[in-house]
């Protein structure tokens, strides 16, 4: 059990029957009552966000996420094949769990919240290296956007890249903005 007073941003405790984590914490000292606790979470398993006010004397159920890693394996629908690369065992992740799930390309290894064995969130590397499949080609005096064209990479996925980069090049991403980074 943890004092509601101990909650800080990622902190994650089970109420209401579900998993949350602690996005925003904010403590209140009133003038002559008991302090109040106002805290913001995020719900681990739908995604959804409620704001909470607790007495500064209550107490919550702390959870411990571990986390692992894991190889991304192949998509199935709306779904993702990963494998826990200690265990070797094989599951399925729910795309909306998967942050940049467009960035990922089959084989890569990324991390994994996991909780009582089931995978909460899937985080890839901050930065991969992906391949340009098209991209059109960039002319030289059109600086009017800004010196950018739209390029589709080998996931699918579109970003902004400079006028010089050329199809078959290899390029950064950031999986967490999805922007360019740099040349690979």
């Amino acid at each position: 059990m943890i004092s509601v007073t101990d909650l800080r941003p990622g902190t994650k405790v089970k109420m209401d029957g579900g998993l949350w984590e602690c996005v925003e914490y904010q403590h209140q000292k009133l003038g002559r009552g008991g302090a109040k606790v106002v805290a913001k979470f995020k719900n681990l398993e739908t995604g959804a966000t409620v704001e909470r006010t607790f007495n500064s004397g209550e107490r919550l159920e702390d959870i411990y996420v571990e986390t692992r890693e894991l190889q991304y394996l192949y998509p199935e629908g709306e779904e993702m094949v990963f494998m826990d690369l200690e265990t070797y065992e094989q599951f399925t992740v729910p795309r909306s769990r998967v942050v940049g799930a467009e960035f990922l390309k089959e084989g890569m290894t990324v991390l994994g919240d996991m909780y009582e064995g089931r995978p909460l969130k899937v985080t890839p590397p901050t930065v991969v290296e992906l391949k340009v499949v098209d991209t059109p080609p960039g002319v030289r005096g059109d600086t009017v956007s800004g010196g950018s064209k739209p390029a589709t990479l080998e996931t699918g996925a579109v970003v902004q890249v400079p006028l010089f980069v050329e199809p078959g090049e290899v390029i950064k991403v950031d999986t967490r903005t999805g922007e360019y980074v740099g040349r690979a």
